[in-house]
């Protein structure tokens, strides 16, 4: 059967709370144009309504949060239709900027994976609360594409270089790390996220409701390799970080090399896009990140290359061989890195400054 967009993406107001329940389980979640539309719509709604009070984003599946944003559909649009194909990456951008310009608490509570568009949706809020089964990851180098949604402008600035590491790697990380990051604000078990809601709905100051319920969640994966991300993951070249990872001995020796066949896996030339893109966002802010997200997409659409080689590869045919081109790292030139920060001309995309979007609420 086919899902009817209301039934992917539940709306609802709950005493002063209003409450998004991501509700496509099958796909995991997965965010298609409709779903983001109609959050875009809850979220002018909140922001001018008197009587919300805070905004809460939940999922009904147990395994994930939100698998990302539904690439099959853009793949399929970009077949037929590449101006709307565009537009489904403007209009994500857009809904990533309006989270971070929304004047109101939000609460996304995220238990099982959230990746990609998953993270788009929650990570510009006031707040970010963990379940015990959190994992969140941004895997786009493994499907051609980079990290978007604005993760560029967040990854330049967590510490010892770890933005790098996950921009780049793809892996998955648990609400330890992700508290220790800062990617989480608080972590509370999911059996407690009924409580939550009710006392949003009922105007409990939402930072006393979290307070009061966050566990600490001890000592995260990543911790006895922080040292060795800084100092890999520190390179000027995507080469560096290779050649760093490979002369790690001692302890972190085999992580290490584990991380190196993770990278060998990755399109190379998303990782060095990628690595540009997340140095270069350093002195970016969230809203030129995300319009220079959607330069990058753009260019990957038109290209017809590795995004659609990983899409085929991960998501259609599942054969998880990738035939990426450049097959190789050292083949990937700063002239073909280049070519996907050009500029677009009049298909820029321009959002609204932040003054603007704040008018825009009256």
């Amino acid at each position: 059967m086919t899902e009817m967009p209301e039934e992917m993406l539940k709306t609802e107001m709950r005493g002063t709370l209003a409450l998004a329940t991501l509700a496509r389980p099958k796909a995991l979640n997965a965010l298609t144009r409709s779903m983001r539309a109609k959050l875009s719509q809850l979220l002018w709604s909140a922001a001018r309504d008197p009587q919300v009070y805070a905004v809460a984003i939940c999922s009904e599946s147990a395994r994930a949060f939100s698998a990302g944003s539904d690439v099959r559909e853009v793949i399929g649009l970009a077949r037929t239709d590449m101006a709307a194909a565009r537009k489904a990456f403007a209009d994500e951008y857009a809904l990533n900027w309006q989270c971070e310009c929304f004047s109101k608490p939000t609460v996304p509570l995220i238990n099982g994976m959230v990746m990609g568009g998953g993270v788009g949706i929650t990570q510009f809020g006031t707040h970010r609360v963990a379940g015990e089964s959190y994992a969140f990851a941004m895997p786009e180098t493994m499907l051609g594409l980079f990290p978007d949604v604005g993760m560029c402008h967040v990854f330049a600035r967590l510490p010892d270089h770890a933005g790098m590491y996950l921009g780049l790697t793809g892996r998955s990380i648990g609400r330890a790390d992700a508290y220790a990051l800062g990617l989480a604000t608080h972590c509370i078990d999911a059996a407690r996220f009924e409580e939550i809601k009710a006392a949003l709905a009922d105007t409990w100051p939402v930072d006393t409701v979290l307070d009061e319920r966050h566990v600490e969640p001890g000592v995260g994966e990543l911790a006895p390799y922080r040292e060795v991300i800084d100092h890999c993951f520190s390179g000027e070249r995507v080469e560096d970080i290779v050649a760093q990872l490979g002369a790690v001995q001692g302890a972190a020796r085999d992580w290490a090399q584990a991380v190196l066949a993770d990278l060998g896996r990755r399109s190379p030339l998303s990782l060095k896009i990628t690595h540009r893109h997340i140095r270069e966002a350093r002195a970016r802010d969230l809203r030129q990140t995300l319009q220079i997200d959607y330069r990058i997409a753009a260019h990957m659409l038109a290209a017809n290359g590795d995004f659609f080689e990983g899409a085929r590869a991960v998501l259609i045919d599942k054969d998880n061989a990738p035939r990426w081109s450049p097959a190789r790292l050292e083949d990937v030139t700063e002239a073909m890195v280049e070519r996907f920060f050009a500029p677009l001309g009049a298909g820029e995309l321009v959002l609204p400054t932040r003054e603007e979007m704040q008018e825009a609420r009256a």
